[in-house]
Order: C-alpha cells, then sequence, then structure tokens
C-alpha cells in the first residue's frame, strides 16, 4: 500500500467529528491544567516571599511585636475598666446625695417626735 497525497481516506462523518471533539477537550484540559500550575507556581512563590521577610526579622523585633499586640490588649481592657468606673462614680454620687436627703429627713421626722413628746408630757 503506498501512501501519498493523493492517497484517499473514507471515515464516517461521526468518527470525524469524536476525534475534532476529543482533540478539542484535550486542548481545553491542557489550558486548564496549565493555567493552574501557573497559579500554584505564583502562590508558591508569594508564600516564600512572605517566609523571607519574615526571616528577615530579627528575634528582638518579633518579641516586640509580641510586646506591643500585648500592651494594646492591655490598654483595651484598662480603657474598659475606667469607663465602667465612670459610670460608678455617677451612681455613687446620686447615692450619696439621696442618702444625705434620707438621713436629713431622718433627723427632721425624730425632731418633730421629740417635740410632739416633750409638749405633751
Amino acid at each position: 500500500m503506498k501512501v501519498s497525497e493523493k492517497t484517499n481516506v473514507s471515515m464516517p462523518i461521526k468518527n470525524m467529528i469524536g476525534i475534532i471533539v476529543a482533540v478539542a477537550m484535550g486542548v481545553f484540559a491542557y489550558t486548564e491544567v496549565t493555567s493552574r500550575l501557573t497559579s500554584l507556581e505564583t502562590s508558591r512563590e508569594l508564600f516564600q516571599a512572605d517566609l523571607l521577610k519574615k526571616s528577615e526579622q530579627l528575634p528582638t523585633d518579633q518579641e516586640q511585636f509580641m510586646l506591643l499586640e500585648d500592651l494594646y490588649k492591655t490598654v483595651e481592657k484598662i480603657e474598659k475598666r475606667i469607663e465602667d468606673m465612670m459610670h460608678n462614680k455617677v451612681n455613687i454620687q446620686f447615692l450619696t446625695k439621696q442618702m444625705e436627703k434620707a438621713l436629713a429627713d431622718i433627723e427632721e421626722l425624730k425632731d418633730k417626735v421629740r417635740a410632739n413628746g416633750n409638749g405633751h408630757g
């Protein structure tokens, strides 16, 4: 059998369409795999860059960052406590005024009772 440019090949249209679809799917899959590889390589490069930045920090810097973070948390707790104390101060002042008024009223009532007792006796 001789194969040349003029050799005719007969193939059912169904098989030809199947081959074209298979080639198209192969090209699509190749493109997806390539895209995924590129994405993974990029994320790996970024991750390595982050690691390099972290490794460039001195242990004293890392310790200072941890101390600063702890100080911020402590300051937030203190601020909340101060706010609560301010509310307590207002409440204490109000209650003190109420108590002073109540004591004054009690003394006034005692004086009235004494005056009534002295008047009848």
